[in-house]
């Protein structure tokens, strides 16, 4: 919503660069895909990893 409030104050105070935005974000939201790829896979890594380091401590405190 502050969004979509912002992209209309930008409309109302210039709306050349409001309608290059416009057509710029999805462009730019495609070409940020792999990036959000890669992040999800690198978060998936390190909770692998915290997971496999805490599993000791775990079994040790269910004795």
């Amino acid at each position: 919503m502050i969004t979509f409030l912002a992209w209309i104050i930008l409309f109302i105070l210039c709306w050349p660069i409001a309608i290059l935005a416009l057509v710029l974000y999805p462009i730019f939201w495609i070409l940020t895909i792999p990036f959000r790829i890669l992040g999800i896979a690198v978060d998936g890594v390190f909770d692998l990893l915290k997971g496999i380091i805490m599993l000791p401590g775990k079994l040790l405190r269910r004795i």
